[in-house]
């Protein structure tokens, strides 16, 4: 195994690691060469929790996706049939993309790019950020090697941000949000030609030329990032929020609860299967103080799919629901609790966290993240197939909510009483000798 086959394991969740293994069999019959690229790598390097996969194959990318459907359970949540990619969630809870290596030429700035099927090493080179722009090799033959053809490597060592070509901000001007988000969250400076390159694209006016669709994907990540509000202050000091919403700038922010969210999310434990989907909730919190009018124009600007819409105008009434089963007295036992907040969705859980006034609902849910969650994820793979042996199945999942019951019910053991301490035993003079006389107390009359 090579060190960054090593350093990749020991990276990822127990379900990532799954997850991985089933790309990488996959991949194998559709006789396709598998990297792992774009974030995961990343974060990998730069020592940050992985929360995507990333995938890049030469070949068909949503051929692999299928066979995942039908070998691991899998589901595909978007496809791009142009860039021949999938987005794709697996059981308990792991996001990955599978993508085509591709070639993407844009014959002027901000237009829809040419894109052609390349090898890994030209996906590389058309990449946005020489830190997104490393893959490891999964490929039987190949397997943990590195390929970094834009010292990416080095730039993650230097923390610093750099683009690919000269013309990588002109040619996609969603890398300009994309630019102040990495720097807000990594800690990055900005290498000082792509700093540049961003004043001379701010000074044409690029961030004008967005469309609709990628001013959406990207409002997507900064709610799936878990610095959100440090995302949030960095794009309002550059004066790009505003174009999510004109209004969307200053005290109409809601910044208190913006850290508040970025704050209860890091209670949750990192590789748990949440069923959060952020941008409900993320939405709810920065346009709360923001007119319907001025929410309308922020709908307008994005376009997001109706889908998208329901999970944030929902989001009360859902939460309502749950904060009413949470506050009865039926909940005695820590598995009832437990099996409650488990059906829930990760963003009604942290919405009452964030604004139920109810001291029990608050208590139970805090207990939840930090106390049964922790217990729970105690029950291994090896102890459930020690009983089930077909991972995946209802049957698998069933005997592992069994022993995470029975974990979280069994009464804590008490502790060892420490042990007394030994009276001194006093040496016995040898056989014929008579005991040394003690010396006499005295005592001092006054």
């Amino acid at each position: 195994m090579s060190d960054y086959m090593f350093m990749l394991e020991t990276h990822l969740s127990a379900p990532q690691l799954r997850v991985l293994r089933e790309v990488e069999s996959a991949a194998l019959e559709a006789g396709v060469r598998l990297f792992l690229t774009g974030g995961a790598l990343r974060d990998m390097l730069g020592a940050f929790p992985i929360r995507d996969l990333d995938f890049t194959v030469e070949g068909d990318a949503l051929t692999v996706a299928k066979r995942l459907v039908k070998r691991a359970g899998a589901k595909i949540l978007v496809a791009d049939s142009q860039r021949n990619s999938a987005e794709m969630i697996f059981p308990g809870g792991v996001t990955a993309e599978i993508a085509m290596a591709r070639e993407e030429r844009y014959p002027r700035p901000a237009a829809k790019p040419d894109i052609k099927p390349a090898t890994i090493h030209e996906d590389l080179r058309c990449r946005d950020f020489t830190i997104n722009a490393i893959a490891l090799s999964l490929h039987p033959s190949s397997r943990g090697l590195l390929i970094d053809p834009n010292n990416g490597v080095a730039d993650i060592q230097h923390k610093e941000l750099r683009a690919v070509t000269n013309y990588a901000l002109f040619d996609d001007p969603s890398r300009i949000l994309r630019l102040i988000r990495f720097r807000a969250r990594l800690g990055y400076t900005i290498e000082p030609k792509t700093q540049a390159q961003y004043e001379r694209a701010r000074e044409e006016g690029m961030e004008n030329r967005i469309p609709p669709r990628k001013l959406a994907e990207e409002l997507r990540h900064i709610a799936d990032d878990p610095a959100c509000a440090d995302v949030v202050r960095a794009l309002d000091e550059e004066g790009l929020l505003k174009l999510f919403c004109p209004a969307l700038t200053g005290a109409k922010v809601n910044w208190h609860g913006l850290a508040r969210l970025q704050k209860v999310r890091q209670l949750v434990p990192f590789g748990v299967d949440f069923r959060l989907e952020n941008l409900g909730l993320f939405l709810h919190v920065l346009t709360e103080k923001l007119t319907p009018r001025e929410k309308a124009a922020l709908v307008q600007a994005t376009r997001l799919n109706k889908a998208e819409l329901e999970l944030w105008r929902k989001l009360e009434s859902r939460a309502k629901k749950l904060e009413k089963t949470l506050k009865s007295a039926r909940l005695h036992k820590p598995s009832e609790l437990y099996l409650a907040l488990a059906k829930a969705n990760g963003d009604e859980v942290l919405y009452l966290l964030l604004y139920s006034s109810q001291r029990i609902v608050q208590d139970r849910i805090k207990n939840y993240l930090q106390k049964y969650l922790p217990l729970a994820m105690e029950i291994t793979d090896e102890q459930v197939r020690a009983r089930c042996e077909e991972t995946g199945s209802r049957d698998y999942e069933k005997v592992k909510q069994e022993l995470i019951v029975a974990r979280l019910n069994a009464r804590p053991k008490k502790p060892a009483p420490p042990p007394e301490p030994e009276t001194p035993i006093e040496p016995q003079p040898p056989p014929g000798q008579r005991p040394p006389l003690r010396k006499p107390l005295t005592r001092t009359i006054r």
